[in-house]
């Protein structure tokens, strides 16, 4: 019960932030009128579309990462049903106004399915952990791509962002892959055995670089999904910023807004692009409303999930005694 309080007061304290910084946000807007094209509202909606569509193709690529990930566990798992189950956990973490959290979803699910709750919980894990070596990849292959971005007003902001997350990543897979630190949990019982199995799945990815490079492959692809489907909503705005830029910047937001100190990175994202962005040219409305829009097409796609939420949650209830 006390723990239960807690994780409530933790995402009221979230919602609070995220209101917050909203408020301050758009408080220092003295309109939104032209945050979306006065003309061609047709080309508006046909890119607007293309976002909503390439972050749903985003989910089936954040599936095959996991089901790589899993591999490593000689767990062999069809992405029609890790599709579904992540859709689920997008329902909950973006959609439900749940403690719970989409990721322990995916744990508890998967690992009634696979029979090993250790195996799901150390693939969520290193599937999540892939995506932080993916991002400052991307942001460091952006401003390669773009090096005047460097002389932009808080540009070297994103490159910080960057190098703090493969510093703390490099830190945390040391420590995971190290047979005194996380490796004295292997054989453990109790609830540090997943640790241990989070070790596992790092010491048979240290031994096999050729599958290190297909679950970074993974990675990559799926969070370049998530930057293309940020360049369409730009484009449908007409943000007068090179899409470079987007590519640059994006992924030093994604990893920001993931800090559980707002919900969903509401406030904190919109607040990352004025940071980033309006140097740029783009207007504070403009920003606000690309993160807006960015967060709208997430919440579209974790709608999908609701069936699968609530088919499985219902099987439960009928098998429980």
């Amino acid at each position: 019960m006390a723990r239960s309080r807690r994780i409530s007061r933790g995402l009221a304290i979230r919602l609070i932030v995220s209101v917050t910084l909203l408020v301050i946000l758009i408080t220092k807007v003295p309109d939104f009128d032209g945050v979306f094209p006065a003309s061609h509202h047709g080309r508006t909606a046909l890119f607007l579309g293309a976002a909503f569509a390439m972050a749903l193709a985003g989910v089936v690529l954040a599936a095959w990462r996991w089901q790589r990930v899993l591999s490593v566990y000689d767990v062999d798992v069809g992405i029609f049903p890790l599709f579904s189950v992540y859709l689920a956990s997008l329902f909950v973490g973006n959609v439900l106004p749940s403690t719970i959290g989409g990721d322990v979803l995916r744990v508890s699910r998967l690992g009634r399915r696979v029979g090993s709750t250790e195996a799901a919980f150390g693939s969520v894990v290193l599937e999540r952990l892939s995506g932080f070596v993916a991002l400052p990849a991307l942001v460091l292959v952006g401003f390669a791509v773009r090096p005047a971005l460097l002389d932009e007003d808080r540009a070297f902001i994103a490159l910080l962002i960057a190098l703090v997350t493969l510093g703390l990543l490099i830190s945390i897979l040391f420590m995971a892959g190290h047979p005194r630190a996380a490796g004295r949990f292997a054989d453990n019982e109790n609830w540090t055995r997943f640790i241990g199995a989070v070790h596992q799945g790092v010491d048979c990815l240290r031994r096999d670089p050729a599958h290190v490079a297909h679950v970074l492959l993974t990675a990559i692809v799926y969070q370049l999904s998530v930057v293309a489907s940020v360049m369409l909503i730009a484009t449908a705005l007409d943000l007068p910023v090179p899409l470079t830029a987007i590519f640059a910047f994006v992924p030093a937001v994604a990893m920001v807004q993931v800090l559980p100190i707002s919900v969903s990175g509401l406030g904190v994202r919109e607040g990352m692009l004025v940071l980033f962005l309006e140097p740029l040219g783009a207007s504070e409305a403009q920003c606000i409303g690309l993160g807006l829009l960015w967060y709208a097409s997430l919440l579209l796609v974790s709608a999908l999930g609701a069936p699968s939420f609530v088919a499985v949650q219902r099987a439960q209830t009928h098998t429980s005694p």
